[in-house]
């Protein structure tokens, strides 16, 4: 495969429900939690999303319950960043031990139901990027929706590649956080 020829892209839209927490969770079919209880590392953490261990993923949302607009795209290679029309978007390393996701909000008590099933990870088992865009004033609760990227790749330390609320900016350093 030619590198100047389109990755595979297979995308899913979804609405997920959160009951609490201002989360939804992209958790590893066979193999979340197995690790829970990672230190604090900044390995872990890129403000809207934290790895807690090997197989889950904590995606910060700005709703803390009702139903969020999620699309996901699961891609057999780094299928570009969307700049336009997303405010934030930062991007880290996730470990996957069977090669299938689940997506999920936060819920009292877990329903298979409720849990998305996401396209099969095109490699398998392994190392994948997840790049996380939001779409909305963060500040104001108001999102629009959220765009979430998985792709085959080497293990990486987080980035932040686009920031304009001071909500992440706040996730990001809340030691240096001033409010205007």
């Amino acid at each position: 495969m030619s590198r100047d020829e389109a990755p595979v892209v297979h995308t899913q839209r979804m609405e997920v429900k959160v009951e609490d927490c201002s989360s939804v969770y992209l958790l590893d079919r066979e193999d979340y939690g197995a690790d829970a209880g990672l230190d604090d590392s900044p390995t872990h953490s890129i403000g809207l999303i934290e790895v807690e261990g090997r197989g889950i993923a904590c995606l910060n949302i700005a709703t803390q319950w009702g139903v969020v607009d999620f699309t996901v795209a699961v891609a057999d290679r780094d299928p570009g960043t969307h700049f336009d029309g997303y405010e934030d978007i930062v991007e880290i390393s996730f470990e996957s031990s069977s090669g299938e996701l689940l997506l999920a909000g936060w819920q009292m008590d877990w329903d298979d139901e409720k849990a998305h099933s996401l396209p099969p990870l095109p490699a398998g088992p392994g190392t994948y990027r997840l790049r996380y865009h939001t779409q909305g004033d963060m500040e104001s609760w108001s999102i629009d929706g959220y765009y979430l990227q998985i792709w085959p790749a080497p293990q990486h330390d987080p980035a932040v590649l686009k920031t304009t609320s001071q909500f992440l900016q706040y996730l990001l350093n809340p030691k240096a956080w001033k409010s205007q």
